[in-house]
């Protein structure tokens, strides 16, 4: 779904959310912050006490929501202040790769680090990498293609019920269909 042209605006500027834990990606970033490292402002950070609590679903509602890129974080595998929160997350992360390359969104877009609390520069470090790479990939735009997948699924349901009404009528059927419209409200 690579977007990046001409017709990219020059003041574009990628969002992107970031599902961080709370004991130590989420601790790294007001690490980063009261050291006053300079990273990019485009990330939205949204602490969770784990990044095993990051259900795949949180981040495809992101991008369907009009964010560019996900950046999930977490603590070191060994190191969740849950045990084993973090290789939950990884399980999730390695699906989820699965079915955003389905969905035809490039893997950059979706990114796991492990970050400890002490770890303020990589934070500043990984934020300004992220928002570059989705700089060059250019706007995701997954709310306005989901506007374009509806438009052709209306017109193709139009065109199958033109080719029915065109065959006549079928004996089984009692009631006439919804219109498509209302179906894809």
């Amino acid at each position: 779904m690579n977007t990046a042209s001409a017709s990219v605006p020059r003041d574009w500027s990628p969002r992107i959310v970031a599902f961080f834990c709370n004991w130590c990606t989420y601790t790294a970033a007001d690490l980063a912050g009261v050291s006053r490292l300079k990273y990019a402002p485009n990330v939205r950070i949204i602490r969770l006490m784990c990044s095993g609590r990051v259900d795949p679903q949180f981040v495809l509602d992101a991008l369907s929501r009009g964010a560019d890129g996900v950046l999930i974080g977490g603590c070191h595998p060994g190191d969740c202040h849950y045990v084993e929160g973090n290789y939950k997350m990884l399980r999730r992360y390695q699906l989820l790769k699965r079915m955003l390359a389905d969905l035809g969104i490039e893997e950059p877009r979706v990114r796991l680090e492990w970050i400890s609390a002490a770890e303020g520069e990589k934070v500043q470090r990984v934020i300004n990498e992220m928002t570059e790479q989705i700089k060059a990939l250019g706007p995701l735009a997954l709310p306005q293609k989901f506007a374009e997948w509806d438009r052709e699924v209306i017109a193709l349901a139009r065109e199958l019920r033109a080719r029915d009404a065109a065959a006549g009528p079928c004996p089984d059927r009692a009631a006439p269909a919804q219109p498509v419209e209302a179906l894809h409200a």
